[in-house]
């Protein structure tokens, strides 16, 4: 094999199930993995290191990071042929090192286990909602992590969403949301809450996984708007309110234009509606190109259900 190209979905980090932690395990989480933007990498056999393209730099440390974790000989030549956002909520560090890691390990001929891939690229210290999406497409929960362990955060569930749902995605011009120092320094603010944490995990429990199982739009968007907002409440201290500055008014007005469920993408700014097909999602998202009257992109993506995929050059 002398090239491989790996293409890998945003995601939407739906919540933590218990950001703060009093238990014996912290974060856990649900998300899903959407068909674009994606992460779009090509590796190819070379002489040395190398990356190119968007995020190139971030790429090519990786790129020499996995190599030494998984003991893989030789060069390799790392391009980006597309990048998710970044900081806007997508995934987009997450999506781009698990891509270029699994380039990097099937173009030597290696199949590593999610753990494997996951401590290779340095991904999954909170949240493996990433790494599960990576995987296995679709809707995920994952339960947290163990203090001191260092292996991803087990998959709880995984359910494949309706292939006629549409999310409508909107990217407001805003500030990005926390990453780096700033969002350690976050988690390091807040205080456990376990009434809380019990709600979120009921919701998700009793009314959202049950709504997605039997294809109900309206109790799984209302389950997915209400667990949105406890966990939206979880972070307010350290975020401004319980979605980012710009996000509340955009969740809201997609809840009033007619999205069966709504909320913020991790740090956000980027928020996202549910609808039930092709035709309400290009009508809601007419509605909030008007909304946003120039002050951002919206588009209709469908759910991804494969997770990422590899081809051999």
């Amino acid at each position: 094999m002398t090239s491989v190209r790996v293409e890998a979905p945003a995601r939407l980090h739906m919540g933590m199930l218990d950001a703060a932690g009093g238990g014996a395990r912290r974060f856990g989480g649900l998300g899903v993995a959407l068909s674009h933007p994606a992460a779009v990498v090509e590796a190819s056999s070379s002489d040395d290191i190398t990356a190119e393209g968007p995020d190139a730099e971030r790429a090519l440390a990786v790129a020499r990071r996995s190599r030494e974790a998984l003991g893989l000989p030789g060069g390799v030549g790392v391009r980006v042929v597309e990048a998710i956002p970044p900081h806007v909520g997508l995934g987009s560090g997450t999506k781009l090192a698990l891509a270029v890691t699994a380039a990097l390990a099937a173009l030597a001929g290696q199949t590593p286990e999610p753990g494997t891939i996951a401590r290779a690229a340095g991904r999954g210290a909170r949240s493996a909602v990433g790494l599960w999406t990576f995987v296995l497409g679709g809707l995920v929960v994952e339960g947290g992590r163990r203090p001191g362990v260092e292996r991803p955060a087990p998959l709880l569930a995984r359910h494949a969403m309706p292939d006629e749902w549409r999310c409508v995605l909107v990217i407001p011009h805003a500030e990005p949301g926390l990453s780096g120092r700033a969002e350690e320094e976050a988690f390091g603010q807040l205080r456990p809450d376990s009434d809380r944490a019990a709600l979120i995990a009921q919701v998700v429990l009793t009314s959202l996984l049950p709504g997605l199982a039997e294809r109900d739009l309206a109790e799984f968007g209302a389950a997915l708007t209400r667990v949105q907002r406890l966990v939206g409440e979880s972070f307010a201290s350290v975020q401004g309110g319980v979605f980012h500055p710009r996000a509340g008014d955009l969740v809201d007005a997609l809840l009033r234009l007619g999205a069966a469920g709504a909320g913020q993408s991790s740090w956000g700014p980027a928020v996202y509606g549910i609808v039930g097909d092709e035709q309400a999602g290009s009508e809601l998202a007419r509605r909030m190109d008007t909304e946003l009257a120039g002050g951002g992109r919206v588009e209709v993506v469908s759910f991804d259900n494969r997770g990422a995929q590899v081809e051999a050059g």
